[in-house]
């Protein structure tokens, strides 16, 4: 019989506890299976590696020489596995601001759980991105408006909760703005990445001057620029701190899914692991 990692662990615990019962606790195992991997380690080293008695349990000589050997191999797997996991990450695209704290608790759990980091990739368009393989995951907004062969999770809905205009536009002066009312103004759309556009309405419902940007950058700055109004969630209306840019209350406006797209049969282990993570941070 070869000698197993099981067998190595098992002996090493049973070892520091100096009992079955104690060591059995701590590998999480039954304490007659944890019996019976020591006795095939010493059958197969044909060798007694414990005196057992009724009261507690000792190293033999042979034992004791071989527990010390033992913990170098152990510790030197243990640091090889660890800097093996820290050169392992994922990497997750966005576009603009990521919901909070979802993305913190994900980011810190997936981290301190699986031993890997996780490298935030900002980039305009993250489903091209992703299509490049220049990232693993990707956070949407909206859906996915692509032919590309991904898949998607659901996480959450979105509130969308004002509308962003110029600090000195007519629209500033409002108490508030109602979703049907939206298509009135020129709407500043984001057509890479954005949550909410001239796609946000069923045909002939939605604006009919639509001011067209690429990213968020020149979205915030069209906006600004009283060139048209736009539609942000909450986390837009905590972050974007532009001077030229306020927030009227928006109300009866639908929700945006909020959703991660990846390829298939890509970093399949790893990812599973992050997403599954990602669902549970919705519900902390």
């Amino acid at each position: 019989m070869d000698v197993e990692l099981r067998h190595l662990r098992a002996f090493a615990e049973v070892a520091r506890q100096q009992s079955f019962t104690r060591a059995a606790e701590k590998l999480a195992i039954t304490q007659p299976a944890l019996t019976r991997t020591v006795q095939q380690l010493e059958t197969a080293l044909r060798v007694r590696l414990f005196n057992r008695s009724s009261r507690h349990v000792e190293l033999t000589n042979v034992g004791d020489s071989f527990l010390a050997q033992v913990e170098r191999v152990l510790n030197e797997l243990d640091r090889a596995m660890s800097a093996l996991s820290q050169q392992v990450s994922i990497r997750l695209g966005f576009s603009w601001l990521m919901p909070d704290p979802w993305a913190q608790l994900t980011v810190s759990e997936f981290e301190r759980t699986s031993g890997s980091t996780v490298n935030l990739v900002r980039t305009d368009d993250p489903i091209q991105a992703l299509q490049r393989h220049a990232i693993d995951v990707a956070l949407v907004r909206g859906g996915v408006r692509s032919s590309a062969p991904v898949k998607t999770v659901h996480l959450f809905d979105e509130p969308r909760v004002a509308v962003a205009c110029a600090a000195k536009s007519e629209v500033s002066r409002l108490d508030e703005v109602d979703w049907a009312d939206v298509p009135r103004w020129p709407l500043v759309e984001n057509v890479v990445s954005g949550a909410t556009g001239h796609w946000s309405w069923a045909p002939g419902k939605g604006p009919r001057d639509v001011i067209e940007t690429a990213n968020y950058d020149e979205w915030v700055e069209s906006v600004a620029a009283n060139r048209g109004i736009g539609v942000a969630p909450t986390v837009g209306v905590r972050r974007i701190n532009h001077p030229g840019v306020t927030f009227v209350p928006l109300v009866n406006a639908p929700p945006v899914p909020v959703e991660l797209a990846y390829l298939p049969h890509m970093q399949e282990l790893l990812l599973r692991r992050f997403i599954d993570v990602a669902i549970a941070a919705v519900h902390r």
